[in-house]
């Protein structure tokens, strides 16, 4: 975990007004397209990304494992890279939102590489397992050397709070697209305004009203109408957005893989932007239990996904 002091700013943020409002903030400005180009190419230089990240159908059942299959410290690809990443976490634009809604001595939680694997790279065998999945995170069956990135084939909605019972919505996302990022390359999917209930059991109660409009309900009681939003851009595209706010991807329609960064921002033990944020929620920041789709041994045990209406 890395705490950060950015220049402090004497003016109010738009990016506050951004997250009261819609729950994130789209950058205008891209980071360094040319370092992010860079970043990848040494990215990909480090594995194929086919079928061949992938165990066979016999050695994934001879030893299934479905936790602990995804990047944490000593095995996290970014680590190799810290060098490199000045031109996001040192980004004059993307270092003074993050100071105006977390303020000083924010924290890093966690940096790493975030892959959409397409169709063609998926074996047959796994996507008739997967099919159907709400949430399908592929860790589980990729060779163990590659669990240093994290790989997705489609996410339903979801708030990245799913990952921290009990914390309360103290953090951010950071998201940044490495290269070109259309329809096909498995966006970002984004509700704004989602947030506005607090944080929420998932799987999510949605109902599709229009071509970007849905409704949202909290299951206790709370409804919201939520703008979906598609985050496509450049190399260099960044956005961030709050814990509580709904997102996901449908699966990767493109013939090549979708590498972003992700990385995750907590607030620092001062008063900040993300206290007045949080401050018009009509819900809890945090929750005991924050995910219902899997069994114990971390299987899916419920089926649906709601973002492939998107």
């Amino acid at each position: 975990m890395t705490a950060v002091r950015a220049p402090a700013s004497s003016s109010i943020h738009p990016a506050i007004g951004d997250f009261i409002q819609d729950g994130a903030h789209v950058f205008d400005r891209f980071v360094d397209p040319i370092a992010a180009a860079a970043l990848l190419a040494d990215i990909r230089a480090t594995r194929p990304f086919d079928h061949r990240l992938f165990l066979s159908e016999a050695e994934f059942d001879a030893d299934p494992q479905h936790v602990g299959v995804n990047p944490r410290p000593g095995r996290n690809l970014l680590e190799r890279f810290e060098d490199r990443l000045g031109f996001v976490e040192q980004a004059p634009h993307i270092t003074s939102a993050l100071q105006a809604l977390l303020g000083d001595g924010y924290e890093i939680l966690n940096r790493k590489v975030v892959c959409g694997v397409p169709q063609t790279a998926v074996p047959p065998w796994l996507r008739a397992r997967i099919l159907g999945n709400p949430v399908n995170n592929l860790g589980a069956y990729v060779r163990p050397e590659h669990r240093d990135v994290t790989y997705f084939y489609g996410i339903d909605f979801h708030q990245d709070l799913i990952d921290y019972r009990d914390r309360p919505a103290d953090f951010l996302t950071l998201y940044v697209y490495l290269h070109p990022v259309s329809r096909l390359d498995a966006p970002l999917f984004l509700l704004t305004g989602s947030h506005r209930l607090g944080a929420a059991v998932f799987p999510h109660d949605l109902r599709r009203d229009g071509p970007d409009v849905w409704t949202y309900r909290d299951g206790r009681g709370g409804e919201v109408k939520t703008h979906q939003r598609l985050l496509t851009g450049p190399a260099g595209f960044a956005a961030i957005w709050h814990a509580c706010t709904l997102h996901g991807t449908q699966p990767d329609a493109a013939d090549h893989e979708r590498i972003s960064l992700r990385y995750l921002v907590a607030k620092g033990p001062g008063a900040a932007g993300l206290d007045q944020v949080n401050a018009t929620l009509h819900g809890p920041l945090a929750l005991p239990q924050t995910r219902l789709d899997l069994a114990a041994d971390g299987q899916a045990v419920i089926k649906g996904n709601i973002v492939n209406q998107a």
